[in-house]
């Protein structure tokens, strides 16, 4: 049974927080591109959270970031589809009403929870072009030029969506292809009307549609900016969509789709290839799994470092007493960020696509790893980044989005998928009517050198032909006694990491409900560079104040990151399902 003692204590502390937060601005010296960040969430109050509750429901629920998506997914649980078939509906649904992150031209990773008490881990992630290199970014004299990887053809990998939710449909899904996409056709043909969480994120790039006439066309209403009320239609998108229904996977990877995204390639100096759509695979594979106070948390292993990485954090925490300290406390702050700073250390080190390099997963989540970890925190100073090495012995996102889907039978699913930048390279491949990633960005363009979350990587995540780069995309499952008890997982770049950490840590160790969880104010500490960012509302001024005389240095950003998550009851058997405050067009929502 989860604590319940904490919950109200770590409200109380909560409320005794300070709420007159001074904000610096989201800039380019944070090492998160804006296009990480919700500039336009306000900061919750705490009083705001200590009122927040879940939405409620006794059979099935999805969570997602738009609404339409969501209702989508409930729509087809409701006509008897099983939690995959709902995954893929909501996939598909938001390719069309989320279209900066909600993709057919990226990829991602699901975990799946049997009622059975199977798990699943799926690999859509993109894989690098045939004639990608390992200095493709740089220039004659070795350095990165910026923007190459980010904001050009060179910087799509081979998108792998389209390919997943067919695999995921085929092997675990009870409905066909045309009942799951009908719904994101029909909303693509007919459009939806946007509401002013959709604004915020399409005025995120309204100046990049511009530059090209054929994303113009689409995203721009008349030449200006949506405004709420207005209704997107999507006719090609639509037309892709009708393609991808009739043919299936071979429509997307054989036909005039890649034919299209293809020809757009190498027309801007890309090097995509029809070899390259033709060779792409997707990979079933065994989820990584931990223990924590008695949870089993079920996630992702490499070419993710998302469940590495959180399961590492969370071995070294074992020993510490977080629900004792408090929710945003001195000892729980410095102790997490300790702990995050060397298991990022660890994972920008050793991980990678585990069909080119090897990855040391045991050794890293071994006790004895966790001892060594802890013996080097010290209880009243923080460690400089500069000190913190890789440790097992010398070795030579951005956006995304998160759904989380329980069925009444009691099966679940996580998906976290993703384009990397709001709307990915920002470009559309003729009349195609989907973004493409810039998912290339992800890969160590040169090792030492940050990418653009600030993530130092070393060579196993080096370029290379047909490699899935390193992602921290995070969908998470969590198991108590073998039951399901928590689904979540984040968008958020290499915050995803401990976004989704702390969606679990904020209830099972502070106490919260799933809904006081995903919103309360966010900590983020990635190794390099050397600080750690927070929220507005997490530090207290005599927290910070006795934080920063310890060594610990900060940045504080507006918002990042958004949730969306489902927790099983255990005490009522009710589903508890938190959308985001950080996306207001996202919905809770179940039967």
């Amino acid at each position: 049974m989860r604590k319940v003692i904490p919950a109200w204590a770590a409200i109380t502390l909560l409320s005794m927080m300070s709420v007159a937060w001074a904000v610096e601005p989201p800039s380019s010296q944070h090492n998160i591109p804006q296009q990480a960040l919700d500039a336009t969430a306000p900061p919750t109050t705490m009083a705001a959270l200590a009122k927040a509750r879940p939405v409620t429901a006794q059979h099935a629920m999805v969570v997602s970031a738009q609404h339409l998506a969501t209702r989508v997914g409930v729509d087809i649980l409701k006509q008897g589809g099983n939690a995959v078939d709902a995954a893929v509906a909501v996939g598909y649904a938001l390719a069309v009403v989320h279209p900066c992150c909600g993709n057919i031209g990226g990829g991602g990773f699901m975990v799946v929870h049997l009622a059975s008490g199977k798990n699943l881990f799926l690999d859509f992630r993109e894989t690098a072009p045939l004639k990608a290199s390992p200095t493709m970014y740089q220039d004659a004299k070795g350095n990165v030029i910026p923007g190459k990887s980010t904001g050009t053809y060179l910087g799509i990998g081979v998108p792998g969506t389209v390919m997943g939710m067919d695999a995921a449909l085929k092997k675990y899904g009870s409905m066909s292809l045309r009942q799951v996409i009908t719904p994101a056709i029909k909303l693509a043909r007919d459009g939806f009307v946007l509401q002013q969480g959709d604004i915020n994120i399409l005025n995120e790039r309204v100046k990049d549609f511009a530059k090209y006439p054929n994303v113009a066309n689409i995203f721009l209403h008349h030449g200006q900016p949506y405004v709420v009320g207005d209704r997107l239609r999507q006719p090609q998108l639509a037309h892709t969509l009708e393609l991808i229904e009739k043919g299936g996977t071979r429509a997307f990877y054989h036909g005039s789709i890649a034919r299209k995204v293809v020809a757009a390639s190498e027309a801007h100096g890309g090097i995509l290839s029809m070899k390259d759509f033709a060779d792409y695979s997707v990979k079933w594979d065994t989820p990584l799994t931990c223990g924590y106070r008695g949870y089993t948390l079920v996630s992702d292993p490499p070419p993710s470092s998302g469940g590495t990485t959180i399961c590492e954090i969370l071995q070294i925490l074992k020993p510490y007493p977080l629900a004792k300290w408090g929710y945003g406390s001195v000892n729980s702050v410095h102790y997490i960020i300790e702990a995050e700073r060397r298991a990022f250390a660890d994972r920008n080190t050793y991980l990678g696509d585990p069909a080119f390099v090897h990855n040391p997963i045991a050794k890293l989540l071994s006790p004895q790893h966790a001892d060594l970890m802890r013996s080097t925190i010290q209880p009243d100073k923080a460690t400089p980044s500069s000190e913190i090495k890789g440790s097992l012995g010398p070795v030579e996102g951005n956006n995304t989005t998160n759904y989380s889907v329980v069925d009444k039978h009691g099966n679940a699913v996580a998906v976290t998928y993703t384009i990397n930048y709001l709307f990915g390279v920002g470009q559309i491949a003729g009349d195609t009517g989907f973004f493409l990633n810039n998912e290339m960005d992800d890969f160590t363009s040169k090792p030492g050198v940050p990418n653009s979350f600030g993530l130092v990587q070393g060579r196993i995540n080096q370029i290379e032909p047909g490699k899935r780069p390193l992602s921290s995309m995070s969908p998470t499952i969590v198991l108590r006694d073998g039951k399901l008890f928590m689904v979540t997982g984040s968008p958020g770049g290499s915050t995803i990491i401990s976004t989704t950490l702390e969606s679990f840590l904020n209830v099972v160790d502070f106490g919260m409900n799933m809904q006081q969880s995903v919103n309360a104010p966010r900590l983020h500490e990635q190794w390099l560079p050397d600080h750690a960012f927070v929220e507005p509302g997490l530090l207290t001024p005599q927290v910070r104040q006795k934080l920063e005389a310890m060594g610990h240095h900060f940045k504080v950003v507006k918002s990042w990151g958004a949730d969306e998550a489902i927790l099983v009851n255990p005490r009522t058997g009710l589903l508890e399902g938190a959308n985001d405050r950080r996306r207001p067009s996202g919905l809770a929502a179940g039967y």
